[in-house]
């Protein structure tokens, strides 16, 4: 790209008032670029005036002086140009206000030991906008040859016959594939369901029936049933998918990558790459590669998996004290609906009437948490079957329902006050002791928590309100042919449901392309998992086509770039095959990474993980962010007696730099020595840019980035963690550079903790100061 330059200042919102706008238009004109001021960019006019400058000067490199990259981006969006956002006015003015940080006086600015931290802050942002458009392009869309549009929708359930029915209404054509030999899943074998329109009071027939009748309309979906899905290779918009019937067999896989324990040496250390690559070699010696597309496989553009849920079932004695396994009218809540979707409800033992019910909602024995995989689901179905008891046995049935959590979601409270209305149905909060056979009944024992008694009820049977385990806990289903692996990654982190994140993107998985619905995703209602299913459906359109379009889906919707290598230098390490959060690189035989673009969702991990810094994106790339480290400014004592010191922020786009902008809006602040560097995900920073910082003489570098562990909030699964273990890796060479580890540290915060953000960055800032300046400032 043969570029043009401009740069573009603007005056308002309190810019003009806190900066001295001469000095920074100074800075362009140095370079040779062509400088404008103006006091409303966004305005028609400001806007106007950069349109004249594209058609008539053929300015196609601009640098916006203004609000965050956050605001405007509509506004500030110019066909065929680079736009780079300067956050003169959350990140400088509004967060650095003249009353705490006061402008030099005149006889101050005769003074040359005098700065002014807000003028210099101002200064760099606009030197590091304009070293990095000098080093990036403009990115050009990754389209695929043909793309194919058909959703391959994996379960018969209730899930899956919705998602086929809403993906056929979108005019797309579906294949929807079930194991079993007939559609409907769990919800055939309900007796009712629970209600879905108001007044939310009353169980209505399941409408499994009505959803298959309406599913047969449909002329573009095409119906498999006792089939499963073999593998699914290729990506987003170019799927090849090998089907199978249940327990065939078909040889194509190898077990890629080496197990664990080939991984390490006789003591459990790693072995270094040279031996590691020598394994899969003599391991995979004669082997077909599990890559190898199978020429007689079906083609889609994506995938939804409703593959459902099962029953929990106890092991061994763990329920012991219930008489589960022994006392045959111990039965779980899915026996329980069989039975009751029957006829009559009668005990199993003898076949006699069942009027007395009890339902007990947790272990017991002192234990307040709920069965495994257990919720507001498990709470309505125990309500619902107390319903059946009093249907079957209108005037002298009982049902007790025992509990610790009663949990019931949106309109269905109102299904639950009804319950509580009926004067044959009994809940408490108790804690169920034991459950034993009397004569040829059973007696349930409790400690009722509410009115601090014991309670003894006889029954003729007792249900467990066992919980829904998502299938994917003991089978990844779609059995993916990637490099990572047939499973959903680290899937056992999150007791098996297959969300990337949960919180922030619904229906996503670890894998682009692939979509959860119903209760793989957590435990569902019926009704709850038809609307999910409309849900996942979308995502899956909107993923076919992006890709047609040559963009990203989220979080980076309509970016696009995608990972570009310099294989001549690539040393097959293979981090960033297994670093990718989304399986996005394969690798041959060699090592050597094969990229898939339409399964990058432009994280950059990989560009973090690669220690030759071969992987880089055309607007985000090693040099890009290196270039606005080094023009930086770092003032030594040659420049003032007291130079001031400087520290690096580099700051996670999702969370982190929204919280900064909102520290700014609210006109809380934080120290002036402070840099930020918006980053795409910390997984996207390498170290290179930590040492490239410290070399230049920069006193102190923190990450900024979301949570991660448990209760992850990153957008890209693992970048936090990733970059976590790369900062901690960092010591050695701080140590060998003798540099104090505490120099560099990385924080995680939520979009929310904006009034966090001056303390802790504030604190770090006093923890360099007192470590003292970066012996290689002025070097």
């Amino acid at each position: 790209m043969d570029k043009k330059y401009a740069v573009y200042i603007c005056t308002g919102c309190g810019i003009g008032d806190a900066l001295d706008v001469e000095a920074l238009s100074a800075i362009p004109k140095e370079e040779g670029m062509p400088v404008q001021t103006h006091s409303l960019l966004c305005g028609k006019q400001g806007v106007a005036s950069i349109k004249k400058d594209i058609e008539r000067e053929g300015i196609n490199t601009i640098v916006i002086a203004a609000c965050s990259r956050r605001v405007n981006w509509d506004v500030f969006k110019f066909e065929g140009c680079i736009v780079e956002r300067v956050n003169l006015r959350e990140q400088v003015v509004w967060s650095h206000p003249r009353s705490e940080f006061p402008a030099l006086t005149e006889e101050q600015k005769q003074d040359a030991d005098s700065f002014d931290p807000v003028q210099l802050m101002a200064e760099d942002y606009l030197k590091m906008g304009m070293a990095k458009v000098e080093r990036i392009d403009l990115p050009q869309p990754y389209k695929l040859e043909i793309v194919n549009r058909r959703i391959l929708i994996i379960g018969g359930g209730i899930t899956g016959i919705s998602a086929a029915i809403e993906a056929a209404r979108a005019g797309y054509d579906v294949t929807l594939v079930e194991k079993e030999k007939e559609l409907g899943g769990h919800a055939r074998r309900w007796r009712k369901q629970l209600p879905e329109a108001s007044p939310y009071e009353n169980l209505i027939p399941p409408v499994i029936t009505d959803k298959i009748k309406s599913l047969e309309q449909y002329p573009n979906i095409e119906v498999k049933t006792e089939t499963v899905v073999a593998r699914v290779a290729g990506q987003p918009g170019d799927y090849t998918v090998t089907f199978k019937k249940p327990g065939e067999k078909i040889e194509f896989d190898v077990p890629y990558p080496l197990p664990d324990e080939m991984k390490v040496d006789e003591n459990g250390k790693e072995l270094d790459p040279e031996t590691l690559h020598e394994r899969f070699m003599e391991y995979n010696k004669g082997k077909k590669d599990i890559l190898t597309l199978d020429p007689n496989g079906e083609k889609f553009g994506a995938v939804i998996l409703a593959a459902g849920w099962r029953p929990w079932e106890p092991k061994g004695d763990e329920l012991a004290h219930y008489g589960y396994g022994k006392l045959e009218d111990v039965v779980t809540n899915s026996l329980f609906e069989e039975i009751a979707a029957e006829g009559k409800i009668k005990r199993i033992s003898d076949g006699k009437e069942a009027k007395s019910v009890v339902f007990i909602q947790t272990p017991g024995n002192g234990d307040d948490s709920d069965f495994e995989y257990t919720g507001a689901v498990t709470s309505l179905v125990a309500l619902k079957q107390a319903k059946y008891v009093r249907e079957d046995y209108t005037s002298d049935g009982k049902a007790f329902i025992f509990y610790q959590h009663m949990r019931t979601t949106g309109l269905l409270e109102n299904f639950y006050k009804s319950i509580q209305q009926d004067e044959g149905i009994f809940m408490t909060k108790g804690d169920v002791v034991s459950v034993s056979k009397d004569g040829d009944g059973l007696i349930v024992e409790a400690n009722d928590t509410l009115l601090g008694e014991k309670v003894r009820v006889k029954a003729d049977m007792v249900v467990l309100a066992t919980g829904m385990v998502p299938v994917t806990v003991d089978d990844p289903v779609v059995n993916m042919a990637y490099r990572q692996g047939p499973a959903f990654r680290d899937i056992d982190l999150f007791n098996g449901y297959v969300d990337s994140n949960f919180i922030c993107f619904p229906y996503e998985t670890q894998r682009t392309g692939i979509y959860a619905a119903g209760a793989v995703r957590r435990a569902m209602t019926a009704e709850e998992s038809m609307i999910d299913a409309a849900g996942a459906v979308l995502k899956a359109i909107q993923c076919i086509e992006s890709v047609n379009r040559g963009v990203s889906v989220h979080p980076r919707y309509g970016d696009m770039t995608f990972p570009d290598f310099f294989f001549q230098r690539c040393t097959q390490c293979k981090r960033c095959t297994e670093e990718c959060p989304f399986g996005a690189i394969d690798d041959d035989a060699k090592g050597t990474p094969k990229p898939n673009p339409t399964r990058c969702r432009r994280c950059g991990t990989c560009m973090g993980a690669c220690p030759e810094r071969i992987i880089n994106f055309v607007d985000y790339s090693i040099d890009s962010i290196s270039s606005m480290i080094k023009a930086i400014g770092v003032p030594t004592e040659e420049d003032y007696t007291e130079p001031p010191l400087r520290v690096l922020g580099l700051v996670c786009e999702n969370d982190a730099y929204p919280a900064l902008d909102i520290t700014g809006i609210n006109r809380l602040s934080y120290s002036a020595d402070v840099r930020i560097i918006p980053v795409r995900c910390l997984g996207s920073v390498n170290v290179v840019w930590i040492k490239d910082a410290l070399s230049k003489g920069i006193d102190g570098i923190f990450l900024l980035g979301c949570k991660h562990g448990d209760d992850y909030q990153c957008h890209f699964i693992k970048g936090s963690e990733l970059a976590s273990i790369r900062v901690t890796k960092i010591g050695d060479a701080l140590e060998s550079l003798a540099l104090e580890n505490e120099r560099v540290a990385q924080f995680d915060v939520a979009i929310d903790d904006y009034d966090r953000l001056p303390k802790i960055i504030n604190d770090f800032v006093a923890s360099i100061e007192e470590l003292g300046p970066n012996p290689f400032k002025g070097f």
